[in-house]
């Protein structure tokens, strides 16, 4: 196994890092295989990037069969679009490593939680506008085919998670058209790729209506889409296991959960090996 770490340098910052862990081909099974990328893109609030969601969850992905990247973005005091470049530049990384890495280019999944879902969603809904044009990236470079969001921050209206904008946004948040063009579910078009959901029903940080407007929008785009809500259990749960779970008090264990890495494989395997 490769293990890769890289400095994402952009017009706008100079010290994200990144992340990667690539299974190796073997002569005795494949040794041309592609395996799909999963770029994962912890939460915490535009205030930090959170452990929780990173390595465990790469961990999962690689034992899916699945080449697993993470990216650690710029947080606040760093403000809107700086992540977002970030992130456009390690989607381009991969594609660019496709070959080294053994990744098949037309299979590049982000996952985001939490607030790193809104960065994830962020690139999938503006990867072929004009921002990321006039920062000089080409479309077909940081293109994502799929995307993958838990428990994400999603919209700036009444369902908010009000620091997470804050955080992003600085003094812009105070201006409505500026607040309103991060507000993702309003972003959704026929470009956006195809996404896997998943969300707590009884989330009191992020409320699971942040999925469920997202999902509507992409229905309403004709995106396909697969969506799970549990009923139980609260925000930030990353993996649901023991694995994950915060030392100091349990926090995190919620097994009904825990198999939402199968279900998302299983959308992977069906959405991309057709």
């Amino acid at each position: 196994m490769q293990l890769i770490e890289k400095t994402i340098k952009t017009k706008l910052t100079d010290n994200a890092k990144f992340y990667g862990y690539v299974l190796d081909n073997s002569p005795e099974m494949d040794i041309n295989r592609r395996r799909p990328a999963i770029l994962i893109i912890p939460g915490g609030g535009y205030a930090m990037t959170s452990d929780r969601e990173a390595e465990p969850v790469a961990i999962k992905m690689l034992s899916k069969g699945y080449q697993a990247f993470i990216l650690r973005y710029n947080v606040a005091p760093v403000r809107y679009p700086a992540a977002l470049l970030e992130i456009a530049s390690s989607v381009k990384l991969i594609r660019d490593n496709a070959e080294a890495w053994h990744v098949d280019p037309d299979k590049i999944i982000l996952a985001g939680f939490s607030a790193g879902g809104h960065l994830a969603a962020n690139l999938a809904t503006a990867w072929n506008g004009q921002l990321l044009q006039g920062y000089g990236y080409k479309r077909e470079d940081i293109q994502p085919n799929g995307l993958m969001l838990g428990y994400s921050v999603i919209t700036s209206g009444k369902y908010a998670h009000v620091d997470s904008f804050k955080n992003l946004l600085g003094d812009d948040y105070n201006n409505e058209v500026i607040r309103e063009s991060v507000s993702l579910e309003k972003q959704v078009t026929a470009a956006t790729p195809r996404t896997f959901l998943w969300h707590t029903y009884t989330d009191d940080c992020v409320p699971v209506e942040n999925s469920l407007l997202f999902a509507d929008a992409l229905k309403k785009a004709n995106v396909p889409l697969e969506m799970h809500i549990f009923p139980q259990g609260g925000h930030g749960l990353s993996l649901g296991t023991a694995e994950t779970a915060i030392a100091e008090n349990g926090y995190g264990i919620q097994t009904d959960l825990s198999v939402w890495p199968d279900l998302f494989a299983t959308w992977v395997n069906n959405s991309f090996n057709k």
